[in-house]
C-alpha cells in the first residue's frame, strides 16, 4: 500500500522479514522520566525481539516491565532509498533461559550481561522509501 507521498506501508510479514535481517536496533525507553535511546545487538526469536543487557544498568532498569519502542532501518545514501520498521510492545527482563542462551546472542558492549530482554510486539509498523520517490521530490 502506498501513502500519498509515495512511501510504501509495509505489512506485518514484510516488517518481520526485514526485522530479522538487521543485526543492530535501537531501543527507545524511559530514563528518569525522559526518553532515551540505546543501540543493541538483537535477534528475532519466535516473533519476539531479544537482546542482552547488564542487569544493573540503565537500560535494564528502563525496560523492565515497560512499554518500549524498538526500531531498525536500512538506508542507501547513494540510491536515496531504504526502509524502517518499528515495534512497540512490552519488555520483560529474563534472568536465564536455556532456549535464549542457545541463540548465541552477545551484548553490544562489554561487562556483565547476564540478562535477556524480550520485547513482545503489540504494534508493528514499517515503511519503505523507493528510490524514485526521493529523486522526484529533490529534482
Amino acid at each position: 500500500m502506498l501513502e500519498s507521498r509515495g512511501t510504501e506501508i509495509l505489512g506485518e510479514r514484510e516488517c518481520l522479514r526485514l526485522l530479522a535481517t538487521a543485526p543492530v536496533g535501537r531501543v527507545v525507553f524511559t530514563d528518569r522520566a525522559l526518553p532515551a535511546v540505546a543501540p543493541v545487538n538483537f535477534v528475532l526469536h519466535k516473533g519476539k525481539v531479544v537482546f542482552r543487557t547488564d542487569p544493573c544498568g540503565q537500560l535494564a532498569a528502563g525496560v523492565r516491565n515497560a512499554v518500549v519502542a524498538f526500531q531498525v532501518d536500512e538506508f542507501d545514501a547513494c540510491a536515496h532509498s531504504g526502509w524502517s520498521v518499528t515495534v512497540i510492545g512490552y519488555a520483560r527482563v529474563v534472568r536465564e533461559d536455556a532456549e535464549l542462551s542457545s541463540l548465541g546472542l552477545c551484548a553490544s558492549v562489554g561487562g556483565p550481561h547476564g540478562r535477556f530482554v524480550v520485547i513482545v510486539p503489540e504494534i508493528l509498523t514499517g515503511r519503505r522509501i523507493p528510490e524514485r520517490w526521493v529523486r522526484e521530490e529533490v529534482g
